[in-house]
């Protein structure tokens, strides 16, 4: 074993310990237990504390770190916006039967987060957890028209013959999602699949997520306008319910 894959489990090993204690833990509990050497314990205790894994209470016991509550947070948001919005998801997809989604921007890219499958034997797959690059998806457009998501930098991914590879271009048709409030993908992620999104926002009015809508372009070529008013109306009837729940957690 070498001596950098050796560290990682000893810190691998530190950071469960802690994080798994029911309360937290000394160093000296943390030596006792692990049987590591002092000095070993205390600069892999040092590393995971400088990284925010760790952090010590007022007695100078080790407990989990504020990236872990950041990562909690994260999600506990991401668990009630699906929770808020599924009643919009299955209104779409009652009126339009196509397969509905809602995203949120992760790191540099887009992460589908909830679906109402299509009701034709012919629509689009389960995108939940699919990684797409952003700019071939109309969920994609909508992060980065709105700034959600930084926009991309250099040559883009070709997924089509259709694909926006010219940055200039895609710049172009992000001008067009803001005006019109919605975005469109004719075939741009795979031949014969269009995709309509609009923005939700916080209470703060900045986009958090993006709900969707994907099918087949023959069904869905002829309807892009409608779909997209149908997604700017449910979308702003949900940022209204966000900013409702927003404010009756909120500490008076």
């Amino acid at each position: 074993m070498s001596n950098g894959t050796q560290s990682l489990d000893r810190a691998a090993e530190l950071l469960s310990l802690v994080v798994r204690a029911e309360e937290p833990i000394t160093y000296t509990s943390i030596v006792e237990q692990t049987g590591l050497a002092r000095s070993t314990a205390s600069r892999l205790l040092q590393s995971l504390e400088r990284n925010g894994l760790l952090e010590r209470d007022p007695d100078g016991a080790f407990r989990g770190g504020a990236l872990f509550e950041h990562y909690a947070r994260r999600f506990d948001r991401v668990e009630a916006l699906v929770a808020t919005a599924q009643p919009t998801l299955d209104r779409i997809a009652e009126a339009t039967g196509e397969t509905v989604n809602l995203a949120v921007a992760r790191g540099g890219t887009v992460v589908q987060v909830a679906q109402v499958d299509s009701t034709y034997m012919l629509g689009a797959m389960n995108w939940v957890g699919i990684d797409v690059p952003p700019h071939c998806s109309s969920l994609g457009k909508v992060m980065h028209a709105f700034g959600a998501l930084p926009l991309p930098k250099g040559e883009l991914v070709r997924r089509s013959p259709a694909t926006i590879t010219d940055l200039d271009a895609y710049r172009e048709e992000l001008d067009a999602v803001r005006g019109r409030g919605f975005a469109i993908t004719r075939g741009e992620l795979e031949q014969g699949l269009d995709g309509v999104a609009a923005p939700v926002r916080g209470d703060d009015q900045r986009v958090v997520a993006a709900v969707g809508v994907s099918g087949p372009a023959f069904r869905l070529e002829d309807s892009h306008k409608s779909i997209g008013d149908l997604l700017v109306t449910e979308s702003q009837r949900l940022t209204g319910l966000l900013a409702r729940h927003a404010r009756k957690v909120s500490p008076s």
